[in-house]
């Protein structure tokens, strides 16, 4: 799938997620009410947002100090599964709302954007050529999907047999699912590869295998204290226009802060970078939805500090047009 269809087809499914946002405002919602007494709000679901969502309750919490937060990532699957059985009072997800998740009473509001990229290992056999030629959204899908190229040289073209370790997530995951769908599939399930638990389990999968491949949110790929790779990681590059080189123009994979402006300027495909939400079950009650209103103006300069890429107008008035 070329650049521009891959983009096309980013902007028609963020069309399609600001109308569910719209016909979800209507639901009931059976979260916390109080808002002036002690109250714990509990958090769970996806590995991409957890960084920012602590970022956000550590600093949602120093600004009222009768509500604090328990956020635990396990998920986007187990996040939506906790909100909707009422474990949770708000899902961090990572991935387009699915129907029947709409018809339990999901809510949702975006709040962030992030991306998934591919990752290697720093000693790959043929890192240099991989970097410098990238990897298309076709060559990704015969490693992941039909399992057509398994040794390193079919990648890069040349001989060299050595071959690919592939790994993918093994939890209900919103970064194997955009991945997915960034490689022509249409869920987790259609992915190959040894089932790793976790972002971070799966960033050390690759991390402890010269010969593996892998995917990983970009909040686990680069640091957030130097913003450089992970140590023992490589970001694969995506040769965009398909010409077998990485242009300067494609080039921008040294730092967080490279990537998540070319995320941040639709130049990066979508997907695999998304935005991200939080979810309740209904309508958020007034103490949630105070909180949301805060994430999406107070909280919204934390994000680029965090390392994420924040929304823009048309996104952040799309989520408090929702809000009660």
């Amino acid at each position: 799938m070329t650049h521009r269809a891959l983009h096309a087809r980013a902007i028609a499914r963020v069309g399609l997620l600001i109308s569910m946002l719209l016909l979800a405002a209507c639901a009931d919602s059976s979260a916390p009410t109080a808002r002036d007494e002690p109250l714990r709000i509990r958090v769970s679901g996806a590995f991409a947002l957890f960084p920012m969502m602590t970022v956000w309750a550590e600093a949602y919490t120093a600004q009222n100090p009768n509500i604090t937060f328990d956020v635990q990532a396990g998920g986007a699957g187990k996040g939506m599964s906790d909100v909707l059985s009422g474990v949770a009072d708000i899902a961090m997800l990572s991935r387009d709302v699915r129907q029947e998740e709409l018809e339990q009473g999901a809510f949702l509001v975006p709040v962030a954007i992030d991306a998934v990229v591919g990752t290697v290992n720093a000693d790959n056999p043929v890192l240099e050529d991989l970097l410098a030629q990238g990897i298309t959204p076709e060559i990704a899908s015969k490693i992941w999907i039909s399992g057509e190229i398994t040794t390193w040289g079919e990648v890069v073209g040349t001989a060299d047999a050595t071959l690919i370790n592939v790994y993918t997530r093994s939890d209900a995951s919103g970064a194997a699912e955009v991945w997915s769908q960034f490689l022509g599939g249409t869920s987790q399930e259609d992915l190959q590869g040894i089932a790793v638990n976790a972002d971070p389990g799966l960033a050390q999968a690759v991390i402890q295998d010269a010969n593996g491949i892998g995917y990983n949110n970009i909040a686990f790929a680069y640091s957030l204290a130097t913003d450089a790779q992970t140590d023992g990681l490589r970001v694969i590059p995506i040769d965009l226009d398909g010409d077998g080189r990485i242009s300067p123009a494609e080039d921008f994979y040294t730092s967080r802060l490279a990537i998540n402006a070319a995320v941040g300027a639709q130049i990066y495909p979508y997907p695999p970078a998304r935005l991200l939400y939080v979810v309740t079950k209904g309508t958020p009650s007034p103490v949630l939805a105070d909180f949301f209103h805060w994430i999406l103006t107070d909280g919204q300069p934390l994000v680029n500090e965090a390392g994420f890429v924040g929304l823009n107008e048309q996104m952040i008035q799309a989520g408090l047009d929702v809000l009660p």
